[in-house]
């Protein structure tokens, strides 16, 4: 009997919400929230896009709505949240300090968000911004699951040789704070290994294929 993740039909009704350019304007906090965060190009809008088989987020590679939170409901209770990119080496200092204020406020004040899916360049992890996540997550006691994005830049082996790696720093820097998988947005690798992950924070149970 096949198992069907009820994530699956949530995501694949996923819309956009609304964008907030602080706190106060997300939706009200209740429910179940889980945040996408990377710094930029790391492939958290491909991300996002493939896991919701839609075109929420954009993937361009210039500051756009990237500056905001922007919120994807799932239903009623549900939502993803679409977290500013960094990194940008054209975007004013004050700028990147409006985000970073603004990031650190939502981070700090949600009581509805279960966990943060951090996205990783898997030819280039463990980044300052990487680092700074996993310390606040530890600190705060915040579920992370992190994507290895971009895994089809590298062959099999490299990726398990990359993701074992990071495992171990991870674990050595952080303990247990966070769990980690190769993902490709292309390949459509890793996706039932997320999807699990989001139905477990946003507790939705495994139910039989009728």
């Amino acid at each position: 009997m096949q198992v069907k993740n009820p994530i699956l039909g949530l995501c694949q009704k996923a819309k956009f919400a609304l964008s907030a350019a602080k706190v106060e304007q997300c939706p009200e906090d209740q429910g179940y929230e889980v945040a996408f965060a990377g710094r930029s190009n790391a492939g958290k809008s491909s991300a996002l896009n493939t896991l919701t088989h839609a075109s929420l987020a954009r993937t361009s590679k210039t500051p756009g709505r990237t500056q905001l939170l922007n919120f994807f409901s799932l239903d009623d209770e549900r939502r993803l949240v679409d977290l500013p990119g960094y990194g940008y080496a054209k975007v004013p200092i004050p700028l990147k300090q409006h985000w970073q204020k603004h990031l650190e406020a939502y981070l700090g004040s949600r009581e509805c968000l279960r966990g943060i899916i951090l996205m990783m360049d898997t030819r280039h992890p463990m980044t300052d911004f990487d680092k700074m996540m996993l310390d606040w997550a530890k600190a705060s006691g915040m579920p992370m699951h992190i994507l290895l994005t971009k895994a089809d830049k590298l062959t099999h082996g490299a990726g398990k040789n990359t993701l074992l790696k990071v495992q171990s720093e991870i674990r050595k820097g952080w303990g247990d704070t966070a769990t980690i998988q190769l993902f490709s947005a292309p390949k459509r690798l890793g996706l039932e290994e997320a999807y699990r992950v989001l139905a477990d924070w946003m507790e939705l149970e495994d139910k039989p294929a009728a």
